[in-house]
This record gives structure tokens, sequence and C-alpha cells, in this order.
């Protein structure tokens, strides 16, 4: 069996009462990680084990306070999985008969970005100084591969998932010093609840064009992460791992 170095690691993970975040709690545990689980929802059907705190990633200072408890708890943060994240999808400007009907508003801007990529700086502002005093640690960073080459009616998703790209690169320069690796999964269209609303055609669709001809699983994505934080990874860093069954390529 491979070492894969995660055993006893503390790791924080973000959004994780369910979907990808909960796979990827529940995959760091199975290494014999201590999991602190973090969500704005209730963690209270996580595995008595977790150690569950309810946050807003959107809110600086209860992140920061999250951070503090974690670290008092157990001494230390070896990983922070920056997972959390939402969606408000629509066009910049839809329009009927020459006519404007819909332009996305500053909320469904804001709140995206807010969470999905503010939320990623307010968290890894919080965790690193940890890291940093014990001179080790893995960061990593949600992204989608419509970052990459862009979705219709997503503007503030992919203004969000972009954006997260682009601090994973400027981190991983910042923090290589001190033994601290940052990188970013993209993953495609995976199986969570997000999905519930999207048209079956749709999904089929995307189905076609995935080369592997069908939807991510949440543990997908959970593996990606295990792996890009154990010793398997250890000098990866500043990098974008694509977790989309090969969509990309099909695009």
């Amino acid at each position: 069996m491979i070492d894969t170095g995660l055993q006893g690691k503390v790791v924080v993970v973000t959004g994780a009462a369910a979907g990808i975040g909960r796979a990827t709690a529940l995959r760091f545990a199975l290494e014999g990680c201590q999991v602190a689980a973090w969500d704005i929802v209730s963690c209270q059907h996580c595995p008595p084990d977790w150690f569950t705190l309810q946050v807003d990633v959107s809110d600086s200072a209860a992140v920061d306070e999250a951070a503090r408890t974690v670290a008092h708890k157990f001494g230390r943060i070896d990983v922070l999985v920056n997972n959390a994240g939402i969606l408000r999808d629509g066009q910049l400007v839809k329009c009927r008969d020459g006519a404007v009907i819909h332009r996305m508003t500053d909320e469904e801007f804001d709140r995206v970005l807010d969470v999905n990529l503010k939320g990623v700086f307010h968290c890894t502002r919080a965790v690193a100084p940890y890291m940093i005093r014990q001179h080790s640690g893995v960061i990593l960073n949600a992204s989608s591969v419509v970052a990459l080459y862009g979705n219709f009616g997503q503007t503030n998703y992919i203004a969000s998932k972009a954006g997260v790209i682009g601090m994973t690169r400027v981190w991983a320069r910042e923090l290589g010093r001190y033994n601290i690796r940052v990188n970013a999964v993209a993953p495609g269209l995976v199986e969570t609840d997000i999905l519930r609303n999207m048209p079956e055609k749709v999904l089929e669709e995307m189905k076609r064009r995935t080369p592997l001809g069908r939807l991510g699983k949440p543990e997908d994505i959970a593996e990606a992460y295990v792996w890009l934080a154990s010793n398997s990874a250890s000098f990866i860093t500043g990098a974008v791992l694509p977790a989309d069954g090969g969509i990309v390529t099909g695009t």
C-alpha cells in the first residue's frame, strides 16, 4: 500500500455538508485524517467524529474565528479544501423581440463572487498563517472547467472560478517558500443536488459531449483532492487539474 502521508493530518473542508464537499471529507477520513467540516448549514448529519462548524465563508470574521477554533483544538491545520460554492445562473442581458426583459442583477453577480471567490480568499488568508508557522500545508481550491472554456448564462460563476485559478497561481508563488502547495481542481458536470433543476435534455447533451460518456460523481472529485494533498503530488503546485471526463477536449 502506498503511504499517502495523510494519516493524522488535520483537514478543513468547506461546503462539507453535502455533495462534493461531503464526499471529499469522507475520503480524507478514510485516509485517517482529522476532518474539520465547515458549512453555512448545520453539519448535524455528518459523522460524529468530524469536528463541525457552521461557517459562512463570505463572512471574513466568522472564517477567522473558525480557523482559530480548529487550530486551537488540533494544534495545526494541514490541508484546506476550498470547496464551498453557489450558482445564480442567468444571461448577462436577455432580450425578446428586440426588448430587454432581464439583466443579471448586481445581487446575482455579487453573491456568487462573495462565496465562490471571496470565500476562497477569506479561508486561505485565515488558514495560511498556521501553515506558515508549521512550514507545511496544502491548499486546494475548487474551480471549474467552465472557467477554461466559458459557458452560456454563467457570467458570475465563471468570473468567480476563473478568479480562483488566478489566485491559486499567485498563492503557489507566494507560499511555496514555506513548503505550502496550492492547487486547483476544475470539475466538469457532477451529479449533485445542483443538477436537479437542470433540464434533462441539457444533461444528455453534456454527456454526449463528454468523451467518457457520463457525468462525474462527487467521489471522482474527492479522489482528485486527496491525490493532490498526498505525498504522490509533493512536487505539484500552481496547477489546475481538470476532473471532467474529458469535456474540455470534447468541446
